[in-house]
């Protein structure tokens, strides 16, 4: 039984690998245009914020977030840093959360 499923893997592997010139043959380059949002955080620690989430999320996305707390927060930015790869500096993820909770708290 393990031998039949193990043949019928590499078969649809096989099948796959020949077909994939085929594959190549139909790609095509893409032109996308993003909206240009040149909208900035402000005030004390905002350039630590700029710098660190602008580069994915617009200013509008993060201010139309529920209020978190300082832990979910946390969660949050460890999250982009560790799940999606944000070059954020351990140093920075205090000062990213407590600007987030400032801000939050402002509103």
């Amino acid at each position: 039984m393990k031998i039949s499923r193990r043949i019928s893997a590499l078969g649809a592997v096989a099948a796959l690998l020949a077909a994939a010139p085929a594959f190549a043959e139909t790609l095509s380059s893409l032109n996308l245009h993003l909206p240009q949002d040149d909208e900035e955080f402000v005030g004390p620690g905002a350039d630590t914020v700029n710098s660190a989430c602008r580069a994915c999320h617009s200013v509008e996305m993060v201010l139309t977030q529920p209020k978190l707390s300082a832990a979910v927060w946390t969660a949050e930015v460890n999250k982009m840093r560790k799940i999606f790869k944000a070059p954020i500096d351990d140093a920075d993820v205090a000062p990213i959360v407590d600007y987030l909770v400032r801000m939050q708290a402002g509103s």
